[in-house]
């Protein structure tokens, strides 16, 4: 039977802390929050800017244009709460990391399912953020031009989120075709970044 560590009463949820408390904590010599916590926060940030974006994109015109429609998809697609229950999950899975380095006992079965769920929840961030600055992009052309700036920097603070998530995923000891697959969307993403830049 597997045992994962999950966020309990006792645990603070780095999702509810003030953001000065979360930053005071980050910078502690303690192990979590680390930089896979760092990674999922400054996702929901960039997330949030572009929502943001969008939320402007409802003026008359944009409904009568069909940006209106775009951006209220926008703003549902970019959700926020996975992001940030991405830090805590991290946090836990650091949780479990450190009972396979002390419990000598613990099965190896047990021990493979916590490396196995360490190494996914970057993936999975790195992932989403992909996806989501892909659909920024897609909205770029509809957004209300006098915001266009606040969609992109949701872009580019998802990017260092994505590039810092894939930092945690190479702590974690990928396959060498996983590091290739992630690679391959880091080129993706920074290729997105360059166009709005030029």
């Amino acid at each position: 039977m597997h045992h994962c560590t999950t966020f309990t009463s006792t645990m603070s949820s780095f999702r509810t802390l003030p953001l000065e408390q979360f930053l005071a904590q980050l910078a502690a010599k303690q192990p979590t929050p680390g930089g896979g916590a760092a990674a999922a926060v400054g996702a929901s940030i960039g997330a949030a800017a572009a929502q943001m974006s969008a939320a402007y994109t409802q003026r008359k015109k944009d409904k009568e244009s069909g940006a209106a429609a775009k951006a209220a998809a926008l703003i549902g697609a970019l959700n926020v709460e996975p992001l940030l229950q991405a830090a805590d999950d991290d946090a836990a899975a650091y949780a479990d990391l450190q009972r396979t380095w002390k419990e000598a006992g613990m099965g190896a079965e047990e021990k493979a399912a916590i490396e196995a769920r360490a190494l996914s929840i970057p993936t999975q961030l790195l992932e989403q953020c992909h996806a989501h600055i892909v659909k920024i992009h897609e909205f770029l052309p509809h957004c209300n031009k006098m915001i266009t700036s606040d969609a992109k920097v949701g872009m580019h603070q998802l990017a260092g989120a994505a590039r810092a998530a894939y930092q945690t995923v190479l702590v974690n000891s990928p396959p060498e075709e996983e590091k290739m697959r992630l690679s391959k969307l880091l080129t993706e993403i920074r290729a997105l970044e360059d166009e709005i830049l030029g």
